[in-house]
């Protein structure tokens, strides 16, 4: 999960002075947006690169899945 955190960090914020929590409830705030890279409630397409690779890795695969359905703004394509 360290490296998933990292990655959501590096691609969906920029510009903070802090680092976003390690955590699901973190990872869904910063699905809202206002955090340097989309505004609240913007429209756009999230695609995870290598998401079977993901799913044999991540413990938590489908439960991030679903946080991330739960965004009506939020398009996502699974490569």
């Amino acid at each position: 999960m360290k490296g998933f955190y990292r990655e959501v960090e590096s691609k969906m914020t920029f510009g903070l002075n802090w680092k976003i929590g390690r955590n699901l409830n973190a990872f869904n705030d910063v699905l809202y947006g206002g955090f340097g890279i989309h505004d609240v409630d913007e429209k756009y397409i999230l695609k995870w690169h290598r998401s079977e690779k993901s799913k044999s890795e991540l413990k938590y695969f489908d439960a991030i899945i679903e946080i991330i359905k739960e965004h009506k703004n939020i398009e996502l394509q699974l490569t």
